[in-house]
């Protein structure tokens, strides 16, 4: 109320909403009765996986769908967007020289990560580390191939990925030791 006083407005942002229980969502439904003659006085912002949409669709959860005003899906990039997503990401990172990853390691990234976000800055995280491993300045298709083996559990090729697996896992720990200032 005081900061509807002051103009302002309430929200309140759930994320990884397919995890509540039915139970939660009735009672987030019945905080959405909240309002003034003027306005609600709480938005209510669910994000989630493909399961919130399954979930909103069970017929007890009808009321709380009803209020759903508006929703929007994101759909998996395409090879055309998860370069683009990978140049920006980098970018934002700090990176001044050439994109570390060949076209072909581009498109597998692409590929092994199906175009879903979070699957494509896990695989191509452990691609740089594997590259660095490896004392490679470019990360190529095989590298993302060992990677996606190694952080999808998707095995094309176990032997290759546990190959260079020990020696990254010893670099992640070297790094982290420097960066905290401990010398062995």
């Amino acid at each position: 109320l005081r900061t509807h006083a002051v103009g302002q407005n309430n929200v309140l942002i759930v994320d990884e909403a397919q995890n509540l229980e039915p139970d939660t969502l009735e009672q987030l439904r019945l905080l959405t009765n909240l309002e003034t003659n003027e306005r609600k006085l709480l938005q209510i912002v669910l994000i989630g996986q493909p399961e919130l949409r399954d979930l909103l669709g069970r017929p007890e959860l009808e009321q709380v769908a009803q209020r759903v005003i508006a929703r929007y899906h994101l759909n998996a990039l395409s090879t055309q967007e998860t370069v683009g997503y990978l140049r920006h990401r980098l970018a934002v990172a700090g990176l001044v020289r050439a994109l570390p990853f060949s076209k072909s390691a581009m498109k597998r990234v692409h590929e092994r990560a199906r175009g879903v976000p979070r699957r494509i800055n896990l695989l191509a995280d452990r691609a740089l580390l594997g590259a660095y491993a490896k004392s490679e300045a470019v990360v190529d298709a095989a590298i993302v191939d060992q990677a996606a083996d190694e952080v999808f559990g998707e095995s094309r090729t176990r032997s290759r990925m546990q190959a260079w697996t020990p020696w990254a896992l010893g670099i992640a720990i070297g790094l982290s030791l420097a960066t905290l200032g401990i010398t062995l």
